[in-house]
C-alpha cells in the first residue's frame, strides 16, 4: 500500500492470517475499517487494486483501515472455504481491530467475493446488537453468492459493463430492498480507468 502500511500476523482458527494496517497519517483514527478482497481461487488478495483504492478512501475519511488475505491466500494458512471461514476470519479481524482502537465505530467494506464476506459478518453483528456503521459494497455479488438484504444507507457501486456480475443481478437483488446503485458508466468487474470514481463516490457519500 505504502511505506507505512504495517503487516501483521493474527493466530486464526485455520492458521495464520496475514493482515495489513493503514492509518490516516499523523491524525488519530476516527474510525475503523475492514476491507474484503474478491475471491482466493481466481487471484484475489488484500493488495488487489480495487482494494486498495477502497483502503485509501477510507484513510482519507479519517479511518484505521484493515485488510487481510483469507485463507490460502499469501502468507495465510488454511483453504478456502466457500465464505464461512472466511467471514469467521474477517470477524476474528474486527475483535482486533476493536481491541486496538475500542471506543471507535467501525465499517466493513469489500469488493466481489468480499461484498458476499461483508454482508454476511454484518448480518451476523446485527443479531448480536453489534452492527457496523455503514458498509461500502463494490462489484457486489448476489447471484453468485446469496447476498442477504443491507441497511439502507449501504453505499453500493458496480460497473456498468460488469460480465463477471451483471448489473442486472444486483438491480435484482436491490430492488425488493429499495436500495440504490451507483453505476459507473463504461467500468467492467475490475474497474480498469474508473477505480478514482470508487474512491471519490464512497468519500462523498460517506456522511450523507
Amino acid at each position: 500500500m505504502n511505506a507505512q502500511t504495517r503487516y501483521f500476523l493474527l493466530d486464526g482458527v485455520a492458521g495464520a492470517l496475514e493482515c495489513a494496517l493503514d492509518l490516516p497519517g499523523d491524525n488519530a483514527p476516527v474510525g475503523i475499517a475492514l476491507v474484503a478482497h474478491p475471491h482466493p481461487l481466481f487471484g484475489g488478495t488484500m493488495d488487489n487494486k480495487v482494494v486498495h483504492t477502497l483502503t485509501r478512501a477510507f484513510t482519507s475519511l479519517g479511518y484505521a483501515a484493515f485488510r487481510m488475505n483469507f485463507r490460502g491466500v499469501g502468507k495465510s494458512g488454511g483453504e478456502y472455504d466457500e465464505g464461512r471461514g472466511e467471514t469467521d476470519d474477517m470477524a476474528q479481524l474486527l475483535a482486533h481491530a476493536r481491541e486496538l482502537y475500542p471506543d471507535l465505530p467501525f465499517a466493513l467494506a469489500g469488493f466481489s467475493f468480499g461484498t458476499y464476506v461483508q454482508t454476511q459478518l454484518q448480518e451476523r453483528l446485527t443479531a448480536a446488537g453489534t452492527s457496523a456503521e455503514r458498509l461500502a459494497l463494490v462489484g457486489s455479488a448476489p447471484g453468485k453468492w446469496p447476498l442477504p438484504n443491507v441497511p439502507s444507507d449501504t453505499i453500493v457501486i458496480h460497473g456498468e459493463l460488469d460480465d463477471t456480475i451483471p448489473l442486472s443481478n444486483v438491480f435484482d437483488w436491490a430492488r425488493p430492498q429499495d436500495l440504490p446503485v451507483l453505476v459507473v458508466p463504461g467500468s467492467d468487474h475490475f474497474f480498469n480507468r474508473k477505480l478514482q470514481h470508487i474512491k471519490n463516490h464512497v468519500v462523498q457519500m460517506w456522511h450523507r
